[in-house]
């Protein structure tokens, strides 16, 4: 299941990350989300949502969020 489809408030495992950018992923993983860390749908707004991982909140757009299988 992808980011996009989980329900807020809800707390998931990040099983994959899948994009084609070396550096997309080197930041996502700075932030502390890669494989096996948990990840929380905390708001949705249109054109993206809001998510913690490790205690912290991010704004993430709806194309990062597609990347994200939990």
């Amino acid at each position: 299941m992808k980011l996009t489809e989980a329900i807020e408030g809800k707390e998931y495992i990040i099983q994959q990350i899948e994009t084609d950018d070396e550096e997309l992923d080197a930041f996502l993983f700075s932030l502390g989300c890669y494989s096996g860390e948990s990840i929380t749908v905390v708001s949705r707004r249109k054109g993206g949502c809001t998510v913690s991982i490790k205690d912290s909140r991010y704004n993430i757009d709806n194309q990062l969020a597609e990347a994200i299988t939990i």
